[in-house]
This record gives C-alpha cells, sequence and structure tokens, in this order.
C-alpha cells in the first residue's frame, strides 16, 4: 500500500537528504536545456531547425527525469497528480519560459507535498491517510478543470 499511495511517514532525514541532492543535480541540468525546452514547444521539427540536437536531448532530459523519478519514488512511493497539476498552475504564474517555470515547479510542488502532507496526517487523527489518496481527490477536479480549459480555449 505504501508504494501504490505513497506516504511521508516513512522518509528519514538520510532520504531527505538523498532526494535534495538528487534535485539539485537534476534541477540544473534541466536549467541549462531551457531554451532547448523552450524551442520544444514549438515542437521537434522547428526545434530542430532551430539547432537543436533533438535526439541527444532527449536522452539527456529522459535520463535526468528518470533519475530524479527513480529517487524521489523510491524514498515516498508514487504520488499522483502532483506533476500534472501543479506545472500548469505554475505556468499559469510565470509563464512559458522554461528558466522561471522550472523552479517555481519545484518549489510549488514541495509546498503542496507539504501542505497535502500535513492534511493527511490530521483530518483522520491519530489514523493518516495516504499522501497519494489526498493529492488525488485535489488532482482529479483540477486536471479536469485543465483540460476543460485547454479544450475550451483551443
Amino acid at each position: 500500500l505504501f508504494w501504490l499511495l505513497g506516504s511521508l511517514s516513512g522518509v528519514g532525514w538520510s532520504e531527505v537528504a538523498l532526494c535534495s541532492a538528487v534535485l539539485a543535480v537534476c534541477l540544473v541540468i534541466c536549467l541549462a536545456h531551457a531554451r532547448t525546452l523552450d524551442a520544444f514547444a514549438f515542437g521537434q521539427d522547428a526545434a530542430a531547425a532551430l539547432g537543436v540536437n533533438v535526439a541527444r536531448t532527449r536522452i539527456a532530459l529522459l535520463c535526468t527525469t528518470a533519475l530524479l523519478t527513480a529517487a524521489l519514488v523510491s524514498a515516498a512511493g508514487a504520488i499522483g497528480f502532483v506533476g500534472l497539476v501543479l506545472p500548469h498552475a505554475a505556468r499559469a504564474l510565470t509563464g512559458s519560459g522554461h528558466r522561471r517555470l522550472l523552479p517555481v515547479t519545484a518549489l510549488a510542488g514541495a509546498i503542496f507535498l507539504v501542505w497535502v502532507d500535513t492534511l493527511a496526517r490530521t483530518v483522520l487523527d491519530p489514523q493518516e491517510v495516504p499522501v497519494g489518496v489526498v493529492t488525488a481527490l485535489i488532482g482529479v477536479p483540477a486536471f479536469v478543470l485543465v483540460l476543460y480549459r485547454t479544450r475550451s480555449t483551443s
């Protein structure tokens, strides 16, 4: 159940330190590719026309995100909807430029997860609701709203 719904109850300071180090390295790598990610917003062909090595960039960013995902999921389990909803909210605040979007999304995700974990630990005290359940209860309606807005604007 821990791995399926995610929980921060078993996460100690050693896991926090490891995940923080992995996050710092991966965020620096992603920020180094910020302009490239901006070019990808226009499609792969446009990015290639702008001089982006699409295959190399794709592999580098895929490996970076796989490393970050592996570290975080190994510490806390699978906590859904944080990565689906918060980037859209952060984009509404910062615009689509990845130089600002990436750190704001990381910070918003951390703040949201602390808030949701606090809610999960206190809502049915003394029992703890898995964090993934609370993020799903918040994330599903928010994601439906994002889909609805995206559909109505296109």
